[in-house]
């Protein structure tokens, strides 16, 4: 063993494609943060984006390289930058996030003789006859394992040769400082309320995310033309990245249900919180399992009621008719029941739905928790 993976100080490295605004990045950030306000040396490698600025105002330095490549001489040269940067900088753990930057982390990890951790972030393809396996596979090469979810981890040990006692289960986060009622000015909200062209007298059903048909944008448009209760405002909000023919269905589903003066579609959300403080019910409508479901835990953070499908990450932070509500996945008439379910609770069980939802998020889903978890795999694997 080297002399660097005897140091039993943690100091990191944190590998991923780039640094633009993701779950991802967030998390890689939020990791960076922590480890220096823990006075834990750390670094991060990618090829670069917005949130390299936030690294440079925390004075946590980054190692730019192309790693978002999947070409194979490209992922050797990087293997031997990172080797190097690992081998200078007295670095003890590789922390990789994603399948092609992990080729080269795990390669420069092991030449140097130091820890490798991965995050499974998400249940990647398989591909035809399972071609994509091998190359999925380093993913679950690190002495431990992150997954994100219970769906991950099932997923995980479903379908690749993993010890189970290698896998450390840490649920993503939800930003309390950011997500909380009392944390969206009186302005803020307004503004969403103007730009989303909501009517005063309607309770608002709110579903933020990627357009794009896995998200189910469509499926919810079928189940409003099933609901009973047609006393509501629906708000669909979030970048369709070209998808125009998928924006046109939903125009034409639209013009067929007869909902042109029901609902509102509007581009990417630049303010979320604001977003979410405007809806009566929030709404997860994935019709394939998310790896963790962001959105079902945010809007129990704002103590909104949650409407999910019954699959992936989000049956890890709903119990149905505490904090929220799951509908069958990819069943528009569930879809509507739940919602029809939704609109017609009492004042009294909506506000306790709120408080359960709130206590839900702060209590089990917090930054700081994921933070902390993260840090004890780092600690575990040196052996501290």
């Amino acid at each position: 063993m080297s002399e660097i993976a005897e140091n039993k100080q943690p100091v990191v490295l944190q590998v991923l494609p780039e640094l633009e605004m993701g779950g991802v990045e967030i998390g890689t950030l939020q990791i960076a943060t922590e480890l220096k306000n823990q006075g834990i040396k750390n670094f991060v490698a990618s090829q670069g984006g917005r949130l390299t600025y936030d690294l440079e105002k925390l004075r946590i330095p980054h190692l730019q390289l192309p790693l978002k490549s999947k070409n194979i001489f490209t992922m050797l040269r990087n293997a031997r930058k990172l080797e190097q940067f690992i081998k200078e900088n007295g670095i003890n753990i590789v922390h990789a996030r994603s399948r092609a930057p992990a080729w080269s982390a795990y390669w420069a990890a092991k030449r140097a003789g130091v820890k490798f951790v991965t995050t499974f972030h998400g249940s990647y393809g398989l591909g035809p006859w399972g071609i994509k396996k091998f190359y999925n596979r380093v993913m679950t090469y690190g002495d431990r394992v992150i997954v994100i979810s219970n769906y991950i981890k099932d997923h995980v040990l479903k379908n690749y040769k993993v010890d189970e006692n290698r896998l450390r289960l840490i649920f993503r986060c939800v930003d309390i400082d950011k997500f909380s009622p009392d944390k969206v000015s009186p302005e803020r909200l307004i503004n969403k309320i103007k730009e989303y062209h909501i009517p005063e007298d309607k309770p608002v059903l709110f579903l933020g995310g990627r357009i794009t048909h896995w998200k189910g944008q469509h499926l919810l448009l079928e189940a409003l033309s099933k609901m009973k209760n047609d006393n509501y405002y629906c708000v669909i909000a979030g970048d369709e990245q070209g998808r125009d023919e998928y924006l046109k269905k939903l125009h034409n589903m639209i013009k067929k249900y007869h909902l042109e003066n029901k609902i509102c579609i509007k581009g990417k959300v630049l303010d979320m919180p604001a977003a979410m403080m405007t809806a009566t019910v929030v709404l997860s409508t994935a019709i394939e399992p998310e790896a963790f479901g962001r959105i079902s835990i945010e809007g129990q953070a704002m103590g909104k009621i949650v409407v999910a499908s019954n699959i992936g990450g989000s049956l890890d932070t709903i119990t149905d008719e505490v904090t929220g509500k799951f509908f069958k996945s990819n069943d528009a008439q569930s879809l509507a029941d739940a919602l029809d379910w939704a609109l017609s609770l009492s004042d009294a069980k909506k506000e306790k739905i709120a408080k359960a939802g709130i206590k839900n998020a702060r209590e089990h889903f917090t930054k700081q928790i994921m933070c902390d978890k993260t840090i004890g795999v780092y600690k575990e694997v040196l052996g501290l």
